[in-house]
């Protein structure tokens, strides 16, 4: 095996904009696996990965010949999407966390927020606006709903942004305004932002400087609804979403309906009629219907950490089977890593997919003639939020969007 020295250094070039340069003779998930020794800090550490060309820049290491890492940056580290693309960063063989902030845990190290990343060599939190963007070629922003739209105004335009807050996924800000209860305060990027519904907008997501991060419920509902809508296989009407999100989808703040004696042992609905994520929800059912989709939609919260399922009732055109959603999943699916049609029969569990980037799917015949069950899941904190983001953000930086996300489900 050829072996290549990628040197984690604290010096970088500037810039990372412009035309894409490539690592020389790197794959990522392409080839037969590298060693690769990767330095951090006084260790050396000897991983066997596969890499593929990515976008990068030399080092300014004076007489090196090695090259540069993606450097990233997290902006709200301290939450659980945060951390949580720290965790699966770990494990990924070209990007490195150069900037974290956490403006309330600032001077602290993430493993005094989250000692669970111990093992990680991680620069220390720090204030936003105290971080230093010219060091970082792109940015995730885990930053709360509303707070977002100003600071990635703020950013250098050169850096590659996604955006885990709901604030640049809705198209028209009018909308946002209704849904999040104050004005849009960066409408000249809502039309740059591209959706990062991955599997179904990859094109756009390659060539994209700024991905709006798709929601945890409106992703494990679109992806099995679209297709079907595309190829007209169900009505765009009476469709009934009853889905159910593990307590982490509520953020890490302190909140009194998020204590245990207030969760535990029970289960409850919440946002009925008017939970946030029902525009982002019907923006892209309407895109796929061609008129205007309007859903019954309403989120329960369960006793869990992490997990979501989403049960979907829909009506088949006249003389559409279930074999026939099943079939067409299956054939629009076929390629894809993340998103797994289970076999007739098979249904999923949140916990077969805890941990990891995956969808599982099943479709059902309702005892109703003509209607539909499908039950889609997902973990709330990957493929519903920071697994997504680095697929995402794979893409935009040229690297197979697996890259670094082929953890399998933890069980049990």
């Amino acid at each position: 095996m050829a072996l290549a020295t990628l040197a984690l250094s604290s010096k970088y070039a500037s810039s990372f904009a412009g035309d894409v340069r490539r690592l020389e003779g790197q794959s990522c998930m392409l080839e037969a696996p590298r060693v690769v020794t990767i330095r951090q800090g006084a260790r050396n550490i000897n991983r066997s990965v596969q890499i593929m060309n990515v976008a990068s820049v030399p080092s300014t290491e004076s007489g090196s010949n090695t090259k540069s890492y993606v450097r990233v940056g997290v902006l709200g580290a301290s939450g659980y999407t945060g951390s949580e693309i720290v965790r699966l960063l770990a494990l990924h063989p070209i990007f490195q966390v150069t900037l974290m902030t956490a403006d309330r845990k600032a001077g602290q190290s993430l493993s005094s927020v989250f000692p669970h990343l111990l093992a990680q060599e991680l620069p220390d939190l720090i204030a936003i606006n105290d971080a230093d963007f010219s060091k970082v070629d792109g940015v995730f922003c885990c930053l709360p709903h509303g707070t977002t739209q100003e600071i990635i105004a703020a950013l250098p335009t050169n850096l590659k942004v996604v955006d885990l807050s709901a604030d640049f996924r809705l198209r028209d800000v009018n909308e946002y305004e209704e849904w999040y209860h104050g004005p849009h305060r960066a409408p000249h990027l809502q039309k740059e932002a591209v959706y990062g519904l991955t599997e179904l907008r990859r094109d756009k997501i390659q060539s994209a400087r700024l991905v709006a991060n798709p929601g945890c419920y409106p992703t494990s509902v679109q992806l099995p609804l679209v297709p079907l809508l595309e190829n007209q296989l169900i009505e765009k009407d009476g469709i009934i979403i009853d889905a159910k999100s593990g307590v982490s989808g509520a953020g890490r703040s302190a909140k009194e309906a998020n204590l245990y004696t207030e969760i535990a042992e029970g289960l409850h609905s919440y946002g009925v009629t008017n939970h946030r994520h029902v525009p982002e929800i019907e923006q892209g059912l309407t895109e796929a219907a061609g008129s205007k989709v309007t859903v019954s939609f309403t989120p329960h919260l369960i006793p869990m950490s992490r997990g979501m399922q989403s049960t979907i009732y829909v009506q088949m055109k006249s003389g559409i089977t279930v074999d026939d959603l099943h079939w067409h999943l299956s054939d629009r699916y076929k390629n894809e890593e993340f998103v797994r049609i289970l076999p007739k029969g098979a249904v999923p569990h949140t916990h077969h997919v805890r941990g990891s980037n995956y969808c599982f799917v099943s479709v059902f015949k309702d005892r109703i003639p003509g209607r539909a069950i499908i039950l889609s899941v997902i973990d709330n904190l990957v493929k519903g939020a920071s697994g997504q983001a680095l697929q995402n953000f794979n893409l935009m930086v040229g690297v197979k969007e697996d890259c670094g996300l082929l953890q399998q489900p933890l069980f049990p």
